[in-house]
């Protein structure tokens, strides 16, 4: 029987290397590796994204656990076949432009990851025109904008604004988050969702998708 709750449970602790060990041991054991993925790496991922809403983690403690995930996840991705890894999803993740801050939006994409959708991080200060190259270049599904500064929100408008004047507009769901945005600022400039911390974005995403 694999033990699969050791794994998550390593994964929750954001112990990397007991991770690495056990997925090898997993591997070596002929265990099936989507299980791994699933019952293991991902279970234990959905349990630090509860824990972190309800305050019972920090920061610092998720981005470990998110690292002993990927670490795990890049030892069985070459295991998995291509129709077996196929996405629930597709979203585009950058901070705008002006912007330099980080660490919460690729806490984002770590979680939307383990959700099983697939990320494409853009990173920090992306100017509106890159955002639109990227979502002609990926198509995906949603884009998740990032800003941390109150001076950097109007970046974000920009990009839907130039959405519109693409007329891409109808292709793509645009979802934004940071400390001083709002659900109010995100009527206003038409965002079709705002998310106030990580896990609400994972569940934000999952919703937009479900309603395609």
């Amino acid at each position: 029987m694999a033990n699969y709750e050791e794994l998550a449970k390593s994964v929750i602790e954001g112990q990397k290397d007991q991770v690495l060990d056990q997925v090898k041991s997993l591997i070596a054991a002929g265990n099936n590796p989507l299980e791994i993925v699933n019952e293991g790496l991902i279970a234990g991922m959905n349990v630090v994204g509860v824990r972190f809403k309800a305050g019972e983690m920090y920061v610092p403690e998720v981005l470990m656990a998110a690292k002993s995930m990927s670490g795990g996840l890049e030892l069985v991705k070459p295991l998995i076949s291509a129709a077996d890894q196929k996405s629930k999803g597709k979203i585009l993740l950058g901070t705008v432009k002006g912007d330099l801050h980080d660490i919460g939006k690729n806490l984002v994409g770590m979680l939307i990851e383990s959700g099983g959708l697939e990320v494409i991080n853009m990173g920090v200060d992306v100017p509106t025109e890159d955002f639109i190259d990227a979502i002609i270049e990926h198509e995906p599904d949603i884009v998740a904008l990032s800003a941390l500064l109150t001076t950097t929100m109007p970046a974000m408008q920009d990009v839907i604004e130039m959405l519109e004047d693409e007329d891409l507009r109808g292709k793509v769901k645009v979802i934004i988050g940071g400390a001083p945005v709002s659900q109010e600022y995100a009527d206003t400039i038409g965002a079709d969702g705002y998310a106030p911390d990580a896990g609400s974005a994972v569940e934000l995403c999952k919703r937009l998708l479900a309603s395609k």
